[in-house]
């Protein structure tokens, strides 16, 4: 057997149906966000991101970082071990207490990233429930269909938000049996919301746990931060929220927040949480000043949804296909796995702007979009000049899901 050959094969075959990601090396540049260098053969560029999930730019924030390198300082730049083997620092449990109170839950427990703490808690809280089936939503991420497959439990997949199917699967099954709705309040790739009220109420009706993927909505929305649910006076209602320091809080790791009983059994059984390094204490504390900060502060989340709205409000009027989101994502349909990859290298390489192609299988084939994620920092001027550049790229690739009714024009030399 050619094992490398076969290897190769695969990695062509990933190029071929233009799913093969390529990794463009940026250089973030503190105090400058959302600047970043770009390091490419030719030499350095200085590129605008336009993609990125430091939603409110907190990881630039001096607000974390002073806050890490006091860590660094005083304790090093690791944990030791794991959360059992000497990594238990008092500055991980004083971030586990402040995502507890965050969301209003007896407990929480960090994990070192959100793919990790929805895989690690979902298969645990399966191997605990006797017997139980997983109710999941569609368009659930990855890690949550990794939790599910890797615990083994039965499962039914419901339609993308339709309560109605949703009861329609509850209603086939023993009232008394085990079971767990698993969903997220904004997704990722379309930018909507979930309802969650409508999910709450059915999982009481029917005797089902909740489990809420909060990921993109933590830091963003809530009163103070807390996410959807606690925008929608809800959250109380939710048996198991997780959610993200990678994101809004522009730190590094993942946590869930329940009931102490919940939190102690997973912490007890979940494999991915018992045999992992904890998270580094400069890592804790920086998300712990971010959180801070961020239930405190409602100016980012305010000037964030000023400046989304304001984009889909350009990209309508210049007719470019701009997705329905009614969140701070700001999805753009091209419809072909070629032309996304192509406008996302033309924006890099002559007008400055790194947008990343979302192909297969992020999304369906024939849904190839650019996914965009303005942000406080990104200013009005920074927003027409990216309108103007998608304007002239879009004319010239010509994707499937654009269909100009006017003529070409450069709204950049007028």
């Amino acid at each position: 057997m050619d094992y490398q050959s076969l290897l190769q094969e695969k990695v062509g075959q990933l190029k071929d149906e233009n799913r093969y990601r390529h990794f463009v090396e940026l250089e973030r540049l503190t105090g400058r966000h959302p600047y970043a260098l770009w390091n490419h053969p030719s030499g350095g560029r200085e590129v605008i991101i336009w993609c990125s999930n430091d939603y409110l730019g907190m990881g630039q924030s001096e607000h974390a970082i002073e806050a890490m390198r006091d860590a660094v300082s005083a304790h090093g730049t690791g944990a030791g071990g794991t959360r059992n083997i000497s990594g238990t620092s008092a500055s991980i449990v004083a971030l586990e207490d402040e995502l507890a109170s965050l969301h209003t839950k007896e407990r929480a427990l960090v994990f070192t990233s959100g793919y990790v703490a929805n895989e690690a808690s979902i298969s645990a809280l399966i191997s605990l429930l006797d017997n139980p089936i997983i109710l999941s939503d569609s368009m659930n991420h990855a890690s949550i269909i990794s939790g599910i497959r890797y615990g083994r439990a039965e499962k039914m997949i419901f339609r993308h938000n339709d309560t109605a199917h949703l009861e329609e699967l509850l209603k086939s099954l023993p009232k008394d049996r085990h079971k767990v709705i698993i969903f997220e309040s904004v997704y990722s790739m379309d930018g909507d919301v979930s309802p969650i009220s409508e999910i709450v109420a059915l999982a009481k009706k029917y005797n089902a746990m909740t489990y809420l993927d909060e990921v993109h909505a933590v830091g963003m929305y809530g009163a103070r931060g807390g996410g959807i649910a606690q925008r929608d006076g809800i959250e109380h209602e939710i048996d198991i929220i997780q959610g993200t320091l990678g994101k809004a809080f522009g730190a590094m790791g993942g946590y869930i927040a329940g009931s102490d009983a919940l939190c102690d059994a997973v912490r007890g059984y979940g494999s991915g949480f018992i045999f992992t390094t904890a998270m580094p204490p400069a890592l804790a504390e920086a998300a712990l000043a971010s959180i801070r900060y961020l239930r405190s502060s409602n100016e980012e989340r305010q000037k964030q949804q000023q400046q989304a709205n304001y984009l889909k409000e350009k990209l309508r009027e210049r007719g470019l296909p701009a997705m329905n989101s009614t969140t701070h994502i700001v999805p753009v349909m091209v419809a072909d796995a070629t032309k996304t990859s192509e406008i996302s290298w033309t924006l890099l390489q002559e007008h400055n702007l790194y947008i990343q192609p979302i192909n297969y299988p992020t999304v369906p084939r024939g849904t190839e979009r650019l996914r965009i994620t303005p942000g406080p920092l990104h200013t009005k001027e920074m927003i027409d000049h990216l309108v103007d550049c998608l304007d002239i790229v879009f004319r010239q690739v010509q994707p499937p899901a654009y269909q100009p009714d006017f003529p070409p024009i450069n709204r950049l030399t007028g």
